[in-house]
């Protein structure tokens, strides 16, 4: 299938209402957020306020937007070209309803890459600055403290810290078992162990007891530089900080978390496993977009739009509540991402053959 001036011509009017929508959109939300956080922009930087936070900003809203935006842009031209009787004039050309769906998925395909490159490898960076000045100029959500954490560095090896102050980076009551099967053969503990940089921890007041057999040998010190492979992020989780890792570091840290037992990496989870759903329902939406409105009918592009919007908010909704059973433990972040695009996957199928 070779691509024809046809398809062009459809590619274009697609890409082209997708990406105005999504424009419009942004002035939209500029115009709302600007009026809702006036009183803390007045108080940061302007130059900071603009290129920390909205140049970072727009792309993260423009990405979650994307799966809407995509089902209204589908439902829009197509229904326009319906209301002209440009698609009738395509299938009585000799071109199949199967054959007319190809520029579609082929706008589908462009706008899944772009979204996907967003929002696995650009975003994520960007979203370091821009949650940074939300924490220091809107509303603090960043984890500066933890109590009574343990986890495991690395098998056979178990850290556990009574308090944790990520602002000077000092854990108080440390201590680092090592153990060889079930039998404990070193233990360090010190009052307090400071965090430096790549993994370097410097401990001071510390004794450390080796076990070796029945003979235990006992070393005291004052200060000392040592290499323990945690790091504070490791155990001091905000709410969106899966919001500032890039897919391969998230898929990383998921990994290395389950390994040392931390519970409370649902959200990272969800945020991997969305990453992927969001991309298949460009393709989804689109087929749903297409099958429900190129159809001429009698009420306008006005109905279309009305049920595009309907169902478009509905998969919105359906995915809210879906994390929502992750997050509960009702079912796996995979099930629960990817249930709305199995759902809706069988609508468009269903569409699709109707309206072929």
């Amino acid at each position: 299938m070779k691509i024809k001036q046809l398809d062009l011509y459809i590619i274009r009017k697609f890409l082209g209402t997708y990406f105005f929508a999504i424009l419009l959109i942004l002035a939209i939300i500029v115009m709302f957020d600007v009026n809702e956080k006036m009183d803390k922009f007045l108080q940061a930087p302007l130059k900071a306020t603009i290129f920390d936070y909205y140049v970072n900003y727009l792309p993260y809203m423009a990405n979650q937007f994307s799966p809407l935006f995509t089902f209204i842009a589908v439902i829009f031209f197509t229904s326009k070209l319906a209301g002209n009787s440009e698609i009738i004039a395509i299938l009585s050309s000799g071109v199949s309803f199967r054959r007319l769906l190809v520029p579609y998925m082929v706008s589908a395909l462009v706008i899944a890459v772009f979204t996907f490159t967003l929002d696995a490898f650009i975003i994520p960076p960007a979203n370091v600055k821009r949650i940074d000045y939300q924490n220091k100029y809107i509303k603090n959500k960043a984890v500066d403290y933890g109590s009574n954490i343990q986890l495991q560095v690395v098998p056979g090896e178990i850290a556990y810290m009574s308090r944790f102050d990520n602002r000077s980076k000092t854990a108080y009551n440390f201590s680092l078992e090592k153990f060889d099967g079930k039998v404990l053969r070193s233990r360090l503990t010190a009052s307090s162990a400071v965090y430096d940089t790549l993994y370097r921890w410097t401990v001071r007041d510390y004794m450390i007891r080796d076990f070796k057999g029945m003979k235990e040998e006992i070393r005291q010190g004052g200060r000392l530089d040592t290499v323990v492979p945690i790091e504070p992020r490791d155990f001091l989780i905000a709410q969106n900080d899966h919001e500032k890792m890039t897919t391969p570091d998230l898929y990383n840290y998921i990994n290395r978390q389950k390994m040392r037992g931390v519970a409370n990496i649902k959200g990272f989870e969800i945020e991997l496993h969305r990453r992927f759903a969001m991309t298949a329902a460009a393709f989804i939406l689109t087929l749903i977009g297409m099958s429900l409105s190129s159809k001429k009918v009698k009420g306008g592009m006005g109905i279309n739009i009305g049920i595009g919007l309907v169902l478009s908010f509905s998969y919105i909704l359906f995915s809210t509540v879906t994390s929502t059973f992750a997050i509960s433990g009702y079912t796996t972040p995979f099930i629960a991402m990817w249930i709305p695009n199995v759902v809706y996957l069988i609508i468009g199928i269903f569409l699709y053959r109707r309206a072929a």
